[in-house]
């Protein structure tokens, strides 16, 4: 009867969505404290090699965090919020290195800023009236990762295929404008049905 107790209480804990301890959320929390050591690599060409292997540690961070919380099945709100924030705090901490060394389209580093001080301030709201919980959708996703490459191919020429560093360039800005628009209509939704309660 004891045994049972703690095994319906930790079940209880693994899956209580306000948890913040959790080795994804860990797994984040780490990825946006990497913006540190990769925009001090970059001040340094010689260290190119060691900015490349961070950048792909933070890419394969991305990648692990989501997987250990669907197989843990510890999907959590913090967790919700602290996967696009880590990815946030290291493009932009890049973006803003590379634009003020002129190595990056500003348009692009605008439009990526503006585009999330929006989504924040409606996800911030949203939670503080209980209407939602923002989490990342497929299309944000996708958008994550085509930037990341770009701004990989803006730090790393390849002389061999000089057309994909903008073609990169302008597929992250459709796909963030198709996921912006996709994030304000679940927005819009969830504040329309949270006043009709």
């Amino acid at each position: 009867m004891e045994l049972e107790k703690k095994s319906k209480l930790n079940k209880s804990l693994i899956n209580d969505p306000s948890r913040v301890l959790t080795l994804a959320n860990f797994i984040s929390m780490v990825r946006a404290l990497l913006a540190i050591p990769i925009i001090y690599s970059m001040a340094y060409p010689e260290w190119n090699w060691i900015t490349g292997i961070l950048i792909l540690i933070a890419v394969l961070s991305d990648a692990l965090d989501g997987y250990f919380a669907r197989k843990a099945k510890a999907i959590t709100n913090f967790g919700k919020w602290i996967d696009p924030a880590a990815d946030f705090i290291v493009i932009i901490s890049v973006l803003v290195y590379l634009v003020g060394i002129n190595q990056f389209p500003f348009w692009f580093f605008a439009l990526y800023l503006l585009r999330h001080v929006v989504i924040a301030g409606f996800a911030i709201y949203c939670m503080n009236y209980e209407y939602m919980i923002l989490h990342s959708n497929q299309w944000g996703k996708w958008s994550v990762n085509i930037t990341s490459l770009g701004i990989f191919l803006h730090i790393f020429e390849f002389t061999a295929l000089p057309w994909l560093k903008m073609t990169s360039i302008y597929s992250a800005t459709f796909l963030l404008i198709v996921s912006f628009y996709l994030y304000l209509k679940d927005f819009m939704y969830s504040i329309k049905v949270g006043h009709a309660k």
